[in-house]
């Protein structure tokens, strides 16, 4: 029964929050985050006050990293020692830390992401600024905790004898929150300090004409003012970083582009990687070559151009498809008083000047009990020199140094500690000159603890030894700032038709989505062999068109693609393509109807659409052409069971002709479909029966010989001219084009118009069998004719379809 009570019965729902609470506290509080006072999250202390501790400082020699992690982990942060080295290596890269708190010897990583050398191979020591984050750390001018075994006491804080969060900046991800705070020009930081200081209702303005913006160690251009203020006030804002980049003339007249600067925290190597893949991939025209020219001198990529390329175009093109330029988004979060909070600049430098108020009131008050305690002892000396002969007798006649403390503390009225002093007091001090000496040290301690009674007692004095410290701080450590900071974001125009190598292709989409482009000498290689596609799948289109010119793809949902003919995947003729998922994300459920290539997106063009409910909508062209085309954008809008079935480019002046399903045909003038907008879902084109839907439309000119093929699912086919027609208007019935029959009825699947002599059709049956047709073989019929018979569906199955054979397909 004992045993058993040990045991306590709880939800587990209560048991995990309880954990996964506890834990995140640890995480926000004691791994993740950075104080506001010293900039530090725990780790990184550890480290500074384990290398200050072990005397590995900037003065001495360099030490092994492992002894120094070692020392860490035993005695402070008992963790792996892979964090610890890492946050050591971070510390010392000169690419992420604007004052670097470690100097390290070897391997220490590089900004292309190579990794360090292991910590057995590498040395460090404490930087020179690292020393004033330590400075004064053993005048009791910080909280000590004890360890997490207890044998030896820690800093919960550091002194900071400058602003280390924004000089250094902070990056970290714990548990609900994540903090992001760009270093800053050490000299801008600390300036800004002491206008806030003397001056604690600053504004911001006032402030940001000392404190520019973000300085990053791997400088840049920083763009957006406007972000920089918000993020200084609120915590949150966001900015452009492009790279520093020129344009230099070369011999013969070629240009290229040389970067010396990039944005901070991106890895060159992958930077130069996709630069050199736009190159390759065609993305851009005009680059003879990328090539990474770093040395010791500096960072130098180079971006060879060919001739007579446009530089600023193709520069354009990689600010805005490469990290060349990257947003930043400040989010400054920091402990401040024990939990994580999302500070502004200047909450978190009140944080900084509170915390210096504290260290050198602190550090005052301990050297003042020390003076106040040398000068008692002083005291006591001065005494016992001036009665010397009396106080030699007194001792000499005791028995023991205690015995003589004693008489002296009862003969001479000094206290216990000035007796202590005396008694211990070596012989060559009683010369003529130490008495001067001590006279000296008297006047000096008299002068020390006036001076830090003042201190103690008076606001403006302590403000003044924290200014003249940041300023001397100031005056040894900052340097030139890196960073340019611009006030406005620039835009980037990028215009494609200077990038984009005019060039015809072939270019094939099949019904199951798959497109490419491929070279004419890949084309004419192949000797007319049908294009490489997937067994089962089919062509939609193939088409010679050029690179500057733009597809734009039809879905049965109402959607479509926007595809500039440049960005298609180039493939060998006898190569399957690339599914256009890999280009714009696509709907499962979502399949291509039909497709179309644009070579100027003109106003008075449109496109009319017609639905498989009967609804007809047309638009002007030029709204079709997109700035995003990432995603399928909205061609029309369709009612729930809606699907479309057509789609024509015309010029708004032609004749519209749908067929239906059980066979009616309805004609009218387009000029009675209105234009509207891109999103809109149109007018009636024709008033449907109950279980009848449009299978196609077509649009033609009066001027035109016009012929249809029809082809119901029985297998007959029949050829028809539109002077069978009478021309009605929008949303009538239309007329029979069929003759009802009592049993088995004729019903459409198939409706085409003949756009050429000589033009071949395929039927399709569920079989899967293909009938191919000859549009001139075939007399024109009359309306209630039902046709002649072209497949025998007792052993093809019925007919499904009928499409136009893509090999001889002209311009519609």
């Amino acid at each position: 029964m004992a045993q058993q009570e040990r045991y306590l019965d709880l939800p587990l729902e209560e048991v995990i929050g309880d954990r996964f609470g506890r834990y995140s506290k640890y995480i926000i509080q004691e791994r993740a985050l950075p104080d506001a006072r010293d900039g530090l999250k725990p780790v990184q202390r550890r480290i500074l006050y384990a290398m200050y501790k072990d005397g590995n400082t900037s003065d001495k020699p360099f030490r092994k990293s492992a002894k120094t992690v070692g020392n860490v982990i035993g005695n402070y942060h008992p963790h792996g020692d892979s964090s610890v080295y890492d946050a050591m290596v971070r510390m010392s890269q000169d690419w992420k830390v604007r004052n670097i708190l470690i100097d390290m010897h070897g391997n220490n990583g590089s900004i292309d992401g190579d990794p360090p050398a292991a910590m057995r191979y590498t040395e460090a020591r404490l930087s020179a600024i690292a020393a004033q984050l330590l400075r004064d750390i053993d005048k009791d001018t910080v909280e000590f905790i004890p360890n997490f075994d207890d044998s030896e006491e820690e800093p919960v804080v550091l002194p900071s004898m400058f602003p280390n969060l924004l000089a250094n900046g902070s990056t970290g991800i714990s548990a609900g929150y994540a903090t992001d705070i760009p270093p800053h020009h050490l000299g801008e930081i600390i300036d800004g300090v002491i206008m806030q200081m003397e001056n604690p209702n600053v504004t911001l303005d006032q402030l940001m004409t000392v404190i520019k913006g973000p300085d990053f160690p791997t400088g840049g251009i920083v763009q957006g003012i406007d972000g920089i203020k918000q993020a200084y006030r609120t915590g949150k804002g966001k900015i452009v970083v492009r790279a520093k980049t020129e344009i230099e003339e070369m011999r013969g007249g070629r240009q290229q582009i040389v970067i010396t600067e990039i944005p901070y925290e991106i890895v060159k190597a992958n930077l130069v990687k996709k630069m050199d893949e736009l190159r390759f991939d065609k993305k851009v025209d005009g680059i003879a070559e990328v090539r990474d020219d770093t040395d010791r001198t500096g960072l130098r990529i180079v971006i060879e151009l060919k001739k007579e390329a446009d530089a600023n175009a193709i520069l354009n093109y990689y600010l805005k498809n490469t990290d060349l330029q990257v947003t930043y988004n400040f989010n400054m979060v920091a402990i401040h008083n024990k939990a994580p909070k999302l500070m502004g600049l200047q909450s978190l430098i009140q944080a900084y000047i509170d915390h210096q108020k504290t260290v050198v009131t602190r550090r005052s008050q301990y050297e003042l009990r020390k003076a106040t305690d040398r000068q008692h002892i002083v005291k006591g000396l001065i005494k016992a020199i001036s009665i010397l002969d009396e106080v030699i007798s007194t001792i000499r006649s005791s028995n023991d140094k205690k015995d003589a403390k004693e008489n002296l503390i009862s003969k001479f009225d000094f206290t216990e500690a000035q007796a202590e002093a005396i008694v211990t007091l070596q012989l060559y001090r009683l010369t003529n000159t130490d008495i001067t000496t001590l006279e000296e040290e008297a006047a000096e301690l008299e002068r020390k603890i006036h001076e830090l009674e003042g201190i103690l007692g008076s606001e403006k004095k302590l403000i003044q030894v924290i200014t003249k410290d940041l300023l001397a701080i100031k005056k040894q450590f900052a340097d030139q700032r890196r960073t340019v900071i611009k006030e406005e974001i620039e835009e980037i125009k990028i215009n494609m038709e200077v990038l984009v190598p005019s060039e015809d292709v072939m270019v094939t989409v099949t019904k199951e989505g798959y497109v490419k482009r491929t070279s004419i000498r890949s084309y004419t290689a192949s000797n007319g062999e049908p294009p490489g596609m997937k067994e089962g799948d089919r062509l939609l289109s193939c088409e010679e068109i050029n690179t500057t010119d733009t597809l734009l793809l039809f879905t049965r949902l109402g959607n479509y693609l926007y595809v500039p003919v440049h960005s298609l995947p180039d493939i060998r003729w006898k190569d399957n393509g690339q599914h256009i998922a890999n280009l714009v994300s696509i709907d499962r459920d979502d399949e291509i109807i039909d497709t179309m290539v644009i070579k100027e997106f003109t106003e008075d063009e449109s496109l009319l659409f017609i639905t498989k409910n009967g609804m007809a909508k047309r638009s002007q062209l030029s709204l079709y052409q997109a700035q995003r085309y990432s995603k399928p954008l909205m061609a029309l809008k369709l009612k729930d069971d809606d699907e479309l079935v057509s789609v024509t480019r015309t010029d708004g002046n032609q004749e519209l002709f749908l067929a239906t399903h059980l066979g009616y045909g309805l004609w009218f003038s387009e000029e009675e479909v209105s234009l509207v907008g891109q999103r809109a879902a149109g007018v009636k084109a024709i008033n449907l029966k109950d279980d009848d839907f449009v299978i196609n439309a077509t649009t033609f000119s009066l001027d035109d010989k016009v012929e249809f093929l029809i082809v119901t699912q029985r297998g007959a086919l029949k050829k028809m001219s539109i002077t069978e027609f009478d021309k009605a208007s929008r949303a009538k019935r239309g007329l029979v084009m069929l003759r009802e029959l009592k049993a088995n009825p004729h019903r459409i699947v198939g409706f085409m118009r003949v756009l050429k002599p000589n033009e071949t059709f395929y039927v399709i049956t569920r079989d899967g069998e293909e009938v191919m047709i000859h549009a001139d073989s075939y007399r024109n019929s009359d309306r209630y004719s039902n046709g002649s018979f072209v497949v025998d569906t007792d052993k093809a199955g019925a007919v499904i379809e009928m499409r136009r054979n893509i090999n001889d397909k002209d311009d519609e």
